[in-house]
Parts: C-alpha cells; sequence; structure tokens
C-alpha cells in the first residue's frame, strides 16, 4: 500500500511539474576576454519546448511574459522546438513572436525537428523576427563592446541534404578577440566546441532526465545531464534541463526550467 500510495503521489506531482510554467534558474558565469562594458550581459535560455499534440498556446504564451519579466538582453532558444509539422504547431509556436532581447533572439535546431521538417521551422521562426543559427554567427554589439553568438545544427541533420553540424562555417569570419557563446543543441557536441576555443556552449536536449531514474540513461550518453560544467581549459558548457517535456507530461526531480546566464568578465 505504501509503494502504491508514493507512486500516485510522484504521478501526480510530476505531471504538475511537467504542465506548471518553469521557474527561472540563474547562474553566473565568468567568461574570458568579455569586455567589462558587457559584464551583466543577460541571456536567457529555452529549450526542448517540444509543443505536440496536447495544445500548450496558452502555456506558450506564459512562458514569453515569464522571459520578458527577466529583462534579456540577449534569448536562446536551443532546439527541440516541436514535434509536427508548422501547419499542426504554428499556434503554439506563434506567442514566442512576443519575446523582447534587444540584443537578438536566436534559435538553433534540435533532433526533433528533423523528425519533420526543420527548414520549414527556420523559416518560420524567422518570420516571426528570430534569427535562426544554421551553422551561422551573428556579432553582437553594446556600446561597442562585442561578443559572438553561434550556432550550429543537431547531428540528426547530418542525413538532410545542406543541414548537420558544421562548427568551421558556423565560426567562419569571427574575429579571434571576441569571445563566443555557441548554441549546440546536444552536451556532447562541447568536444568540437572545445578543440574549437568556444568559451561558452548553451544545450539542452537532455531534459535533466525528465523522470528519475532516466538520467542515468541518458549520462550513458551525454557527458553532462544538467548545470554548468567545464571542459578542456577555457570552454564552459551550459545544460539546460528543459523548458517543456517530451512523451508523457511528466517530470520527476527534473524539474523544467526558463534559465538567465549572467555573464561577467573573468577576472
Amino acid at each position: 500500500m505504501a509503494v502504491v500510495v508514493i507512486a500516485l503521489g510522484l504521478s501526480v506531482f510530476g505531471v504538475y511539474e511537467a504542465r506548471r510554467i518553469p521557474q527561472v534558474r540563474t547562474v553566473d558565469i565568468a567568461i574570458p576576454g568579455l569586455a567589462d562594458g558587457l559584464d551583466g550581459l543577460r541571456v536567457v535560455v529555452i529549450t526542448d519546448t517540444h509543443f505536440a499534440a496536447l495544445d500548450r498556446e496558452q502555456w506558450s504564451k506564459e512562458v514569453v511574459d515569464k522571459v520578458n519579466a527577466q529583462r534579456p538582453d540577449i534569448v536562446g532558444l536551443a532546439g527541440d522546438l516541436v514535434d509536427g509539422s508548422v501547419h499542426k504547431r504554428r499556434d503554439q509556436v506563434a506567442p514566442l513572436a512576443g519575446v523582447e532581447a534587444p540584443l537578438g533572439r536566436f534559435y538553433i535546431t534540435g533532433n526533433h525537428e528533423y523528425l519533420d521538417d526543420a527548414q520549414s521551422w527556420i523559416d518560420y521562426m524567422a518570420s516571426i523576427g528570430w534569427q535562426p543559427l544554421h551553422n551561422a554567427h551573428r556579432t553582437v554589439d553594446r556600446d561597442g563592446d562585442r561578443l559572438v553568438v553561434a550556432g550550429i545544427d543537431d547531428p540528426a541533420g547530418a542525413d538532410v541534404a545542406g543541414h548537420g553540424p558544421d562548427l568551421p562555417a558556423a565560426l567562419a569570419g569571427t574575429d579571434p578577440a571576441l569571445p563566443v557563446v555557441l548554441l549546440a543543441h546536444q552536451p556532447k557536441q562541447v568536444a568540437d566546441s572545445s578543440a574549437a576555443g568556444v568559451e561558452l556552449q548553451i544545450s539542452g536536449h537532455t531534459h535533466g532526465g525528465q523522470i528519475w531514474p532516466f538520467h542515468y540513461l541518458v549520462r550513458l550518453d551525454q557527458p553532462v545531464v544538467q548545470g554548468l560544467s567545464k571542459h578542456a581549459d577555457n570552454t564552459q558548457l551550459y545544460t539546460s534541463r528543459g523548458t517543456g517535456y517530451w512523451g508523457p507530461p511528466m517530470r520527476v526531480f527534473a524539474p523544467s526550467e526558463i534559465t538567465v546566464l549572467v555573464l561577467h568578465p573573468q577576472r
């Protein structure tokens, strides 16, 4: 009876955790080479929203409100936006047009976009004001101080013509004196990022395990399940637990998050 009660309680709790508006998780990160004028730059991260058959349009609107309340300078959406086509899911994604970030709103593909038509989602996100980073970068500027924001495709895109991660292409033409913040959906892409000297990689994909004890299985495939970690000499990786959920609407001991990364120069 005790096992049944505990299992039922965890199930109810897990559904609540998955369906609620994510909590904000704030992390301070020291970035080598970051200009003093960019001290305190706020990068808000959402990822793994997985808009699917269950209509979450209102949830989407409330996530946008919470993102905007964090006063972001930059917003990054690190992949796995949807499960399904633009025709089926656009109403749930449309509220993201309301995200406000003066230095840019950037989007990359995750593996789930490649289950349908990733290029259509790249085009749609561009149409609502986001900048897709399809193996590309942008240099952002605040009062003359600059930072490179780059993004690469998910490895699942390698089987699609014109897609697949290409970090050299994403970084081509960047000023080597500027630090790089890279959106890459899967944490294991940090092996290439660290070899290229990227200062900070932002990823999702793992959902923090989503339902305990699946984080043990995630750890077999990915170097990190969640949080801030260091790789090589100067590369840091932040792995979000994700903003939504995939599969059963349940999260157990892996709460969703809207992440605020506050960047500081490394002293």
